[in-house]
């Protein structure tokens, strides 16, 4: 079988270089030398592992696609950008028939939805891409459904850490907060403690130095009406080794849906969980 043409878009960001790195080193996968950038990198090009990739800003994008389509014929985007950039590059996508991995957060979340099942274009979503994670959500949506008052009048306290670059909160911990709503806790997404003072990090939260550029600790503690019964829930993660993984999962996955026909069709982590 030929190896997925895949196109990272996001370079330079961090992820991304790990995303690309690991694609060139996997033979099943076949890296493009071109990656949709933002409008604020200066650099025309990124070399990683000893591979020229040419970076294309939003104002040359719509351009350069089809010269790179009608070059490599179909390839699967990979998107791990800006939150700002969710919606515009959705279109994009959805627009020129290219079907995506998107683990960026933030951006209108349903109509990056209706973006996706109103085209032609089928995409994995996902606010994030580690499969352990995401075996976690699913545990708890199980909870959701079938426990809906387990939590009542409890209090939830919801801390979050990542590196300084990370604009947004985190999706994650939006997603798990919905979960613990749907079991009765009465708590909004605004009241999320985000951290990213990375001396605060290290020095009250105990991140080690080599991580705190790139880091997702979450801690849901939740509290009984009278305080004699706490439950606290942790997932600390350091490194970015377990997103990478996730998504070439995800790859593979979205291309057996490409191959059997699937369009219009948003797929999640959970999806890919189930069938690997």
């Amino acid at each position: 079988m030929n190896p997925i043409k895949v196109m990272v878009n996001g370079l330079p960001g961090n992820v991304t270089q790990m995303i690309a790195t690991h694609i060139l080193r996997d033979d099943a996968l076949a890296l493009l030398p071109y990656s949709l950038t933002g409008p604020d990198i200066a650099s025309d090009q990124v070399v990683v592992e000893n591979e020229t990739i040419e970076l294309i800003r939003p104002d040359r994008r719509d351009a350069s696609i089809m010269a790179i389509k009608d070059t490599y014929g179909p390839f699967i985007s990979i998107d791990f950008t800006h939150p700002a950039a969710v919606n515009s590059n959705a279109r994009f996508y959805c627009t020129h028939g290219l079907p995506f991995v998107m683990g960026t957060t933030g951006g209108d979340r349903q109509e990056l939805h209706d973006t996706i099942t109103k085209s032609s274009v089928s995409a994995v979503v996902a606010p994030n891409m580690a499969r352990q994670i995401v075996g976690l959500q699913a545990m708890l949506a199980h909870g959701a459904e079938n426990f809906p008052e387990l939590f009542q009048g409890y209090t939830l306290e919801v801390r979050e850490s990542h590196q300084q670059g990370k604009a947004d909160t985190s999706g994650t911990a939006k997603t798990v907060v919905g979960y613990f709503n749907a079991m009765g806790v009465d708590f909004s997404d605004d009241r999320i403690q985000k951290e990213r003072d990375p001396e605060v990090q290290k020095q009250q939260w105990g991140i080690p130095e080599a991580y705190l550029g790139g880091h997702g600790w979450h801690t849901y503690t939740l509290t009984s009406p009278d305080g004699t019964a706490v439950f606290e829930l942790k997932h600390n993660i350091n490194g970015r080794e377990i997103y990478v993984e996730g998504t070439v999962r995800a790859i593979r996955y979205l291309e057996k849906q490409i191959r059997e026909g699937v369009q219009g069709r948003i797929f999640t982590m959970i999806d890919v969980l189930k069938a690997t």
